[in-house]
């Protein structure tokens, strides 16, 4: 192979290529198409938003007998079928300047207009034969990391309830950065996502047990719709806005820096919605719940005991754990 060429293609071209039949989208060594309607969905809406989408890789060769330029997609097979059958009017999906989901009929000529002129970026690759064409392709499709728990859902789903648990955790960014409660490898892992989860479930049910089968679950069953996004979405923000009010040092330099032990505290806080503590009240049951846990490590015969048991140790995500916590802070904020 001579090498590959990153060009800029707008939708529009790409189009146009495989309507005039000069792209190939599924050459002999690509799977077939296997992209559920929510993933479809969700690159639709990323391209509606703006984000980045991976390279498409094309090999270029050229048909001396019709004197035309042949086009095969390497890797991109679903993207590109997925923005085809989109522009088809084959599914709706997400737009930032409507309500619902939206086929392509439904947009107005200027969000049209703006899809077709959006551009991708394509690595051509230049004089690429078909052993080329396998060890690029399986350089591509290779996994460089083991994906852990969380990353394998976020790789298996695309749908409502993924992509609502992925923005509550971006949008609460700053706060995990300026207290600790994730630290950037944390966060590159995506277990701030799954905290998310885990919390939604929680404020969804009732307290439970962290449960990665039941997190599963709700990736799977919301995958189409997740109906309860908007009253979970204010809850969320209520709570969210107390604890962005406090002292960072409030987390970082008590045992609210655990996650787990925030977690007990945002349920708790969400449980008395109606009438929200202040900020100076939750600061004072911070540094209490504080003093009190590092009293009972100092002197456990002269203490309540639910402090250790609920507060200490390497299991804050059982449910034992969860109702001690729970339980304590409700005194707490009596």
């Amino acid at each position: 192979m001579e090498r590959v060429d990153y060009e800029s293609l707008i939708i529009s071209d790409l189009l146009g290529f495989y309507n005039a039949k000069s792209l190939d989208i599924n050459p002999w060594y690509q799977r077939r198409s296997v992209w559920s309607a929510p993933q479809k969905a969700y690159l639709m809406n990323t391209i509606f938003e703006k984000k980045p989408v991976p390279s498409i890789y094309i090999r270029q060769q050229i048909d001396i007998e019709n004197e035309k330029s042949l086009k095969e997609v390497v890797d991109g097979q679903q993207r590109v079928r997925t923005i085809i059958e989109y522009r088809a009017d084959m599914f709706a999906a997400k737009h930032p300047n409507h309500k619902g989901r939206v086929k392509y009929s439904q947009l107005t000529s200027a969000q049209k207009s703006g899809l077709l002129s959006t551009s991708l970026s394509v690595g051509y690759l230049i004089g690429a034969n078909d052993q080329d064409v396998i060890e690029i392709f399986g350089r591509i499709n290779s996994v460089s990391k083991t994906l852990n728990p969380m990353e394998k859902l976020n790789a298996l789903f695309s749908g409502d309830f993924k992509q609502f648990c992925l923005n509550q955790a971006v949008a609460r960014l700053p706060l995990w950065r300026t207290t600790g409660l994730f630290n950037a490898n944390e966060i590159s892992r995506m277990q701030e996502v799954q905290f998310m989860a885990d919390l939604i479930i929680n404020l969804i049910e009732g307290l439970i047990d962290y449960n990665p089968a039941k997190i599963k679950k709700y990736f799977k069953d919301f995958d189409e719709e997740f109906p309860q996004e908007e009253d979970i979405a204010k809850r969320l923000e209520a709570v969210f806005q107390r604890l962005a009010s406090l002292n960072p040092t409030d987390f970082s330099d008590t045992i609210f820096r655990s996650a787990q032990i925030a977690f007990s505290l945002i349920v708790v806080l969400d449980l008395k919605r109606a009438a929200m503590p202040s900020v100076e009240k939750i600061r004072d049951v911070i540094r209490g719940l504080d003093a009190g846990v590092t009293d009972a490590i100092e002197d456990p015969t002269d203490s309540d005991p639910r402090l250790l048991a609920g507060y200490t140790g390497g299991n804050l995500h059982r449910i034992k754990s969860r109702q001690i916590r729970q339980d304590i802070l409700n005194e707490a904020f009596a």
